[in-house]
């Protein structure tokens, strides 16, 4: 089972690419500082009303205390009255967040007319950081060499043919609830909201400038895969034409996702149009929150209502399936909550739930590795998975944004959401008028169906089944288009040693008549100096078609790319080939992949 990396987030490695050139194994750690000039923030959200300032007393912990919705004054008089603090409240809901260090707390206030439960959202001490958070420092930004490639994630969803119907529109805004986002980033900032980016770490809305930026580097990835920038530079998200909000419900430090940062998040993304969002985490402390205990029910019932609200503004939320290889439709134990103090081995069944993925009208996700297969860390579950998407596995990573103009790959469900969410923004681009549910069922209706491997633990049928759900995303049939021709594809890894000449078969079969004068070759080849390559297609009778042949001096990394062969003189049909030639020592690589479209 593949360890939660930072608590709650949904990624199982990764790593960073400095620049253009350089790949480290780095841990998650917040960028390096520059000065940034301020401007006027936006005005509070007015569902959740901010409490004073004040010094936190030992032992402070924090609570949710559930209310009929509408006016909770009553019971916010309450909490005070029985040794709290009233640290936030959402009237709309019902959900007051308190804060006290009494340790009979919650007791007096379950015993209050009009509260229907309460619970600690935390086994720790609420951080003193709470009443008076930093603001999260400005990455210094590293400009990119790096040019836009079709990259094995988009191909794979068919984002790169979508974007011939809508790169997505400007009024679709799209809510990353995650560790913050880097806005400064050259392939965020041109679509990044900050008017709408908030911080809801500790369980209310910071509308200071830069108060969403990121103390991680999970959530500004996340947004590159949403809606990274169509400019040339670096990569291309899904969705590279809607606007991307931060609202950072992960605490420095810890890096936790607690239920009222949560709870604060929802409430700001239906209060703030957002069409969807992309929730890569669990909520804290607990990986599996159960009904029949008292603070974990709190939790459930607080976050759904949230969930609730914003889905009844108009949002869809998107959720991460999670990294522990289990089957959440067989609950049984789980030994790593609580997460904020010491973990316990605890039995636990279906009626626990892993949230917000498990909440009702959340689009839960698993993660595809290259191809049609369960990433290997991926949870699954008949029933509970809604939709697959790509996530990565080992040496196929996603890759995207890091903070300081950086790139790099990352693994994990945390990378298969947002391929999802940025699909459901095209979808909404292309008919604004889709409610929620539309943008569910559509994105079902419309999955590639994707059987059951040879697997005991996939049950269900091609159209629907534990791994993959109603199947794989696909974002050219979300948008309503059609594929330009008949396409195929070698997925079978060929190395390319030194001084040596390979090839790579595709068989072609079902396409009548001549190869079309613009017949399409999409390469991906790994190699750590392509100076030495020299890539040709070989057509069924044997002619050869030079794509390129790389200067000698060429000492850039791999061969992304599609070519265009006029091969209108070839019968379609036979076996077309790959011809990878080296033609120096030293370096070698692989053809990982490639393929024709007619």
């Amino acid at each position: 089972m593949l360890p939660h990396i930072s608590a709650g987030l949904r990624r199982s490695a990764a790593v960073a690419a400095l620049g253009a050139a350089v790949a480290l194994a780095v841990p998650a750690v917040p960028a390096a500082a520059v000065p940034q000039t301020p401007a006027a923030a936006p005005a509070a959200v007015p569902a959740a009303a901010a409490a004073p300032s004040g010094a936190r007393a030992a032992g402070t912990r924090a609570y949710l205390v559930i209310t009929s919705p509408g006016d909770t004054s009553a019971v916010r008089a309450a909490v005070t009255g029985k040794g709290g603090t009233v640290f936030a409240h959402y009237d709309a809901i019902g959900v007051v967040v308190a804060h006290s260090s009494s340790g009979t707390f919650a007791t007096a206030m379950r015993g209050v007319t009009g509260v229907q439960q309460v619970g600690a959202t935390r086994t720790s001490d609420v951080p003193a950081d709470a009443y008076a958070p930093a603001l999260p420092a400005a990455p210094a930004q590293t400009p990119t060499t790096l040019t836009e490639t079709n990259r094995w994630d988009m191909t794979q969803i068919k984002a790169d043919q979508a974007w011939a119907v809508t790169t997505g529109s400007a009024a679709v805004k799209v809510g990353v609830l995650d560790t913050g986002v880097d806005d400064l980033h050259q392939d965020i900032a041109p679509n990044f909201n900050a008017a709408d980016s908030v911080s809801c770490a500790y369980g209310r809305p910071d509308t200071r400038f830069g108060a969403w930026r990121d103390v991680d580097t999970h959530g500004t990835h996340v947004a590159g895969t949403i809606a990274a920038a169509k400019n040339g530079k670096g990569v291309v998200g899904v969705a590279p034409g809607v606007k991307i909000s931060s609202v950072r419900i992960a605490e420095p430090g810890t890096g936790l996702f607690y239920a009222e940062n949560t709870i604060c998040g929802f409430m700001w993304a239906g209060d703030h149009g957002f069409k969807v969002t992309n929730n890569s985490y669990y909520t804290d402390p607990w990986m599996f929150n159960c009904p029949d205990d008292p603070d974990q029910a709190a939790i459930i019932e607080g976050v759904r209502r949230a969930q609730a609200y914003a889905e009844g503004k108009g949002s869809l939320q998107v959720a991460a399936a999670g990294n522990s290889d289990y089957d959440l439709a067989n609950k049984t134990t789980d030994t790593s909550s609580p997460d904020d103090s010491t973990p316990v081995t605890r039995r636990i069944t279906n009626a626990c739930l892993d949230i917000p993925t498990e909440l009702p009208g959340v689009v839960t996700v698993s993660s595809t590795g290259r191809g049609s297969v369960k990433a290997s860390y991926s949870n699954f579950g008949r029933g509970v998975v809604d939709i697959a998407a790509p996530g990565g596995d080992g040496s196929y990573g996603v890759y995207s944004t890091l903070p300081g103009g950086k790139y790099g790959n990352m693994n994990g469900t945390s990378m298969a959401s947002p391929h999802v969410a940025g699909v459901a923004a095209l979808m909404a681009s292309v008919n604004p008028s889709l409610t929620p549910a539309d943008l569910r069922a559509r994105l079902a209706s419309q999955a590639a169906d994707t059987a059951c491997p040879a697997d005991g633990r996939c049950t269900g049928t091609t159209a629907n089944n534990g791994f993959f759900g109603e199947g794989q995303a696909d974002a050219l049939k979300a948008v309503g288009g059609t594929a330009p021709g008949k396409y195929f594809e070698n997925l079978t890894d060929v190395n390319v040693p030194d001084n040596t000449t390979v090839e790579s078969p595709l068989p072609v079969t079902g396409v009548s008549g001549y190869a079309p004068a613009a017949l399409k070759v999409g390469v991906d080849i790994e190699h750590t100096y392509r100076g030495d390559l020299v890539v040709s297609l070989v057509a069924p009778d044997g002619t050869v078609y030079l794509l390129e042949d790389f200067a000698n001096g060429d000492s850039g990394d791999d061969v992304v790319k599609t070519y265009t062969v006029n091969a209108a003189s070839e019968i379609a049909a036979g076996t077309w080939k790959l011809r990878v030639r080296d033609v120096a020592t030293r370096d070698t690589g692989r053809i990982d992949a490639w393929n024709l479209t007619f």
